[in-house]
C-alpha cells in the first residue's frame, strides 16, 4: 500500500498504526466501492457521516467527555491519510474534526462544548466554517458578513460562498464582524444551527473544476437571529485572533492531503506502467519510465518526510506559522507536479475520466489555493526573513 516504503516515523505509535488499519479497512470496505456512484452523482450520501461516525473516524482528538475519542492530531492525520489514498478527496471530515470541533473545544464555553462536540463526533451534526465571501478571499479583514447585537443575542447578516460542507453541514461557524468599525478587532466567531433556522438558507452547490461530488456551496444569512450562545466563547472581538492561532493546524490538514494523493498517484502509475505495454515491451522498461518515475519517488519522499517532521513538531506544539506555510506550499505545488507527471505516463488513458488519476489532476489543483493561496504563504515566510 506503501509506494514509499518508508520505515514508520517516530510519532506514530503501536495504537495508531492499529487505527490506520482500522480506517484503512473500514474505508475500502464501506465507502470506496461507493466512489465512482457517488462521482456520477455528483454528492456523497449523508449517512457517510453517521458510518464514520460509528466507525470513530470523526473527531479523534476530541476529548471523550465531549464524545470524541480522546486522542491527538496524530489520530486526525492518521485517518486524513487514509482516506486520501482511498481516493475519497471529497469527503470534508478533515475540516469537520481537524478544524470546526478543535475552535470549539479551544474556544467554547463549557456548555457549548457539551451542546456541540458529542453530536459532531457521531455525525448527527456535520460542521463547516464560513469564512470566504464572494469579495473576498484570503482577506479575511475583509468580511461583511455582520452580527449585531440585538436584545440578549445578535442578527446574523451576510453571504458566504466557497464553504466546505456546504449542503450537508448543520452546524456552521460563520466569521462576522461584531464591530464593523474596529478592523481585525471587531471580528468575532459565530454559530448558527442550521435546522429550522429562519434567514439561513443554501445557495447552489457550487461547479468546480475538481473535487465534483464536493458539496463546496454558497451560504447565506438574512436577518438570522442567534442567541447569546451565538458567539462562540464569551467575548466578542476574538475572532481574527482564534482564526489565525488554528490555521497551522488547517495547513497542516491540506499537507496531509497532499501527500496521501501523491503516494495514491504513484502506486496506481507504477502499476499502470508495468502492466501497459507499448512497441513490444511494457511502459516501465522504457527508460523515460524509469527516470520519471525515480525523480517523483525521490521528490515524494523528501515531501513525506517533511509532512512527518510537521506533524512531529505540531505534536509538541513546536510547528511555528512560517513552517506550516512552508509545508502547505511547497507540498501542494508538489503535488500538482507528480500528479502531472504521473497522467503523461498513461498517455491518453490518462485523460479519461474513467481512470481515477484524471480526476486527482483536477481535484488537486485547488490544494494551492485555500487555506491561503500559495502566494500568500509565500509572503509570510518571507517576514521571517
Amino acid at each position: 500500500m506503501d509506494a514509499l516504503n518508508l520505515p514508520r516515523p517516530a510519532w506514530m505509535s503501536e495504537d495508531l498504526v492499529l487505527l490506520e488499519e482500522q480506517a484503512r479497512r473500514f474505508i475500502g470496505d464501506e465507502f470506496a466501492p461507493h466512489i465512482n456512484r457517488w462521482h456520477e452523482a455528483g454528492i456523497y450520501d449523508r449517512d457517510v457521516w453517521t458510518k464514520a461516525g460509528a466507525a470513530g473516524l470523526l473527531c479523534a482528538s476530541m476529548p471523550e467527555e465531549y464524545g470524541g475519542s480522546g486522542g491527538s492530531f496524530a489520530h486526525e492525520a492518521v485517518i486524513n491519510r487514509e482516506l486520501s489514498l482511498a481516493g475519497f478527496d471529497t469527503f470534508g471530515a478533515p475540516l469537520h474534526s481537524g478544524i470546526v470541533a478543535p475552535y470549539i473545544l479551544n474556544y467554547g464555553t463549557e456548555e457549548q462544548k457539551k451542546k456541540w462536540l458529542p453530536k459532531l463526533a457521531t455525525g448527527e451534526m456535520i460542521g463547516a466554517i464560513a469564512m470566504s465571501e464572494p469579495g473576498t478571499g484570503s482577506d479575511l479583514q475583509g468580511v461583511k458578513t455582520t452580527a449585531k447585537k440585538s436584545g440578549n443575542g445578535y442578527v446574523l447578516n451576510g453571504s458566504k460562498t466557497f464553504i466546505t460542507n456546504g449542503q450537508h453541514s448543520n452546524l456552521i461557524i460563520v466569521v462576522a464582524k461584531t464591530d464593523p468599525a474596529a478592523g481585525a478587532k471587531g471580528t468575532s466567531l459565530m454559530v448558527v444551527e442550521t435546522d429550522g433556522t429562519q434567514g439561513f438558507r443554501r445557495g447552489r452547490k457550487l461547479a468546480k473544476l475538481g473535487l465534483d461530488w464536493a458539496d463546496t456551496s454558497e451560504l447565506f444569512f438574512d436577518d438570522v437571529k442567534l442567541p447569546a450562545e451565538g458567539l462562540l466563547g464569551t467575548e466578542e472581538g476574538q475572532g481574527f485572533f482564534q482564526l489565525m492561532r488554528d490555521l497551522p493546524q488547517e495547513r497542516l490538514i491540506v499537507c496531509t492531503a497532499a501527500i496521501g494523493m501523491i503516494e495514491r498517484a504513484l502506486r496506481l502509475t507504477i502499476d499502470y506502467v508495468k502492466e501497459r505495454k507499448a512497441f513490444g515491451k511494457a511502459i516501465i522498461d522504457f527508460q523515460n519510465t524509469q527516470f520519471e518515475l525515480a525523480e517523483c519517488k525521490t521528490e515524494a519522499t523528501i515531501g513525506r518526510v517533511f509532512h512527518d517532521n510537521c506533524i512531529e513538531r505540531h505534536l509538541k506544539r513546536e510547528l511555528d506559522t512560517v513552517t506550516a506555510s512552508m509545508a502547505k506550499y511547497w507540498l501542494t505545488d508538489l503535488q500538482n507536479k507528480i500528479v502531472d507527471r504521473c497522467l503523461q505516463l498513461f498517455g491518453g488513458y490518462g485523460y479519461m475520466d474513467e481512470y481515477p488519476i484524471s480526476r486527482m489532476y483536477r481535484d488537486a489543483r485547488v490544494q494551492r489555493i485555500y487555506a491561503g493561496t500559495n502566494e500568500i504563504m509565500k509572503l509570510l515566510i518571507a517576514r521571517s526573513l
